[in-house]
């Protein structure tokens, strides 16, 4: 029989997100969804209202790439995981909140920038960008913060390098971004994008009258100046694609290295065969799903699927994190295996909305996992993994102190 979401009973949705209690495993209330019957589940969101999570990899693929469902975050029934998320509908929005045919041309806009042409060519910059802070990490000695010392400066110098950012304004935009993704209030969320809107419009400002190379300087002059695009939706633009640029791929980073140094087998095979590397990111990206509540949607029409009727208005969330847990998809889904072939993983989403930076980050990851390893061989964790302080479900996945030693 078809149910539908307003006939289930709300007291018995189990509350979402839940918060990881491990770096790399599920919490206990996402394996229960996943092995539950069914590809759709209701769950409770922190106000209350209902949603569906979606626990399954064809499923999950099949409604990101369903023009029936809306990515704009900005509509009131749009499925908010934190308080912080109602803070989207007060800002304007970047282009990943705009459903086709909006968001083809602004999408093609950024398009040239992160082709895998364009960033094989970068490989030279990243690796010189990786060695550099692992030369500074080195020369500082054990113990150190793998975070602070090189997963998050790291990114954060590639993606300034490609927009034109001033890297010598990192602290401040490190800080305003991990607010910004970080905060449980819509006050702290709208506190940081202000501040990351006043710096990206002065730096516009800067720009125009001075250009300099980077993709900013490109879009001022090829998309701003031919009023392709508004000032507005430019900064929009240039705040995603910054944060974005640099938080992901630090909790990745740091995630990574935690479960590598967890699988000594696993981390073995990798340093004894190189060529396994491209597949453990892979298999990392599938592990991990970092950024496993970023597929929320609202239904702007009736769907039937799976023997479930997602009505207009419902939100909807893909939580990759278990969609990429799928047994009938991955053998073993909870083991961690280099060998895997796990290309197929929605870590970076499905559809038109898959992951702009998508080749960049696996380009950075790869060079950051076979550079440090190499360079730091007796690389350790300084403190048990039940003692680092993990993020909460509501955000990006990751911890913002690593202590490591060698």
């Amino acid at each position: 029989m078809t149910e539908t979401v307003s006939s289930l009973q709300t007291e018995n949705a189990p509350a979402f997100p839940s918060d990881r209690t491990c770096p790399y495993h599920l919490p206990e209330q996402y394996s229960q969804l996943r092995d539950a019957q069914g590809a759709l589940h209701k769950v409770a969101l922190f106000d209350g209202r209902p949603a569906w999570v979606v626990t399954k990899h064809e499923t999950a693929r099949a409604l990101l790439a369903d023009p029936r469902l809306s990515s704009d975050r900005t509509h009131p029934d749009f499925p908010a995981t934190s308080p912080r998320f109602t803070a989207t509908r007060q800002r304007r929005p970047a282009f990943i909140s705009l459903d086709p045919p909006e968001h083809g041309p602004k999408r093609r806009m950024l398009i040239s920038e992160f082709t895998v042409k364009r960033v094989k060519g970068m490989r030279g910059d990243i690796e010189q960008i990786v060695h550099g802070f692992i030369d500074d990490m080195l020369a500082a000695g054990p113990p150190a913060d793998l975070v602070s010392q090189f997963a998050l400066p790291v990114p954060s110098l590639v993606i300034c390098r490609l927009l034109g950012v001033p890297y010598e304004d990192h602290d401040f935009f490190q800080d305003a971004s991990r607010r910004l993704v970080q905060s449980t209030t819509a006050a702290g969320t709208l506190a940081a994008r202000d501040d990351l809107n006043a710096y990206l419009d002065g730096l516009i400002t800067a720009v125009e009258a001075k250009p300099r190379a980077g993709l900013l300087s490109t879009l001022v002059a090829e998309q701003l100046a031919n009023g392709e695009i508004d000032r507005e939706e430019l900064i929009a633009t240039a705040v995603l694609l910054l944060v974005a640029g640099h938080e992901t791929t630090a909790s990745m980073t740091s995630l990574s290295v935690i479960t590598l140094l967890e699988h000594p087998d696993q981390h073995a095979a990798l340093r004894a065969d190189r060529s396994l590397i491209p597949g453990a990111v892979e298999e990392l990206l599938r592990y991990l799903a970092i950024a496993d509540i970023a597929g929320g949607r609202v239904a702007k029409a009736d769907i039937e699927i799976d023997g479930q009727v997602i009505k207009a208005g419902e939100g909807v969330i893909v939580t990759n994190s278990i969609a990429n847990r799928d047994g009938s998809v991955f053998d073993e889904p909870d083991a961690f295996d280099v060998h895997r072939s796990a290309r197929h993983h929605i870590a970076f989403g499905y559809g038109v909305h898959q992951c702009l930076g998508q080749n960049l980050a696996r380009l950075e990851l790869e060079i950051i996992l076979e550079a440090l390893f190499d360079r730091v061989p007796t690389l350790r964790l300084a403190v048990p993994t039940e003692q680092l302080t993990l993020r909460p479900g509501s955000t990006i996945q990751g911890v913002n102190e690593l202590p490591v030693t060698w």
